[in-house]
């Protein structure tokens, strides 16, 4: 059997999320949506509610479960018996950052990761940006699932300016 890890903040989640695990679900016999826990990362969305999100947003993918972790990205891979870690990449930027953890990840535990390009549609998408706009009354409808759009609605409901 062929698990793989799709690891992440998802904070919040994108389309461009979805689609990197919906992707992945079709090459593997399992997934494991990995939440990562940074505490040192100011977050929008608490891990619990990032997690409820990502469930109810996978529910359609049989073989897809969501989990969480801090510390090493390997150990948790080798936890959950995932053979392989699957990262979306956007642009160029992406893969320098992205390559050096994969060959220390490597490195240390004979974790193999793989890249999926990010459809164009969401090669431009970015939790950051999402939130960003989000935060500054902007609309994100066709960004991310309605019911992040909901979330992210109630987190910054009083905030009114628009722009980016």
């Amino acid at each position: 059997m062929h698990k793989a890890l799709c690891p992440g903040s998802f904070d919040p989640p994108t389309l461009g999320h979805l689609d990197v695990i919906e992707r992945t679900a079709q090459l593997f016999d399992e997934v494991v949506v990995a939440v990562v826990a940074n505490p040192e990362k100011a977050s929008a969305f608490d891990l619990e509610q990032r997690t409820q999100m990502l469930e109810a947003l996978t529910t359609h993918l049989p073989h897809v479960k969501v989990g969480s972790f801090s510390g090493l990205l390997v150990d948790y891979a080798l936890e959950q018996g995932a053979s392989c870690i699957v990262k979306g990449l956007r642009a160029v930027s992406d893969f320098d950052y992205e390559i050096q953890q994969a060959q220390m990840n490597q490195q240390l535990a004979d974790v193999d990761t793989m890249f999926m390009a990010a459809r164009p549609a969401y090669s431009f998408l970015s939790s950051s940006l999402i939130k960003q706009v989000a935060s500054l009354g902007g609309s994100v409808t066709g960004q991310v699932p309605a019911l992040v759009e909901e979330a992210l609605r109630a987190r910054f409901s009083g905030r009114s300016s628009h722009g980016c």
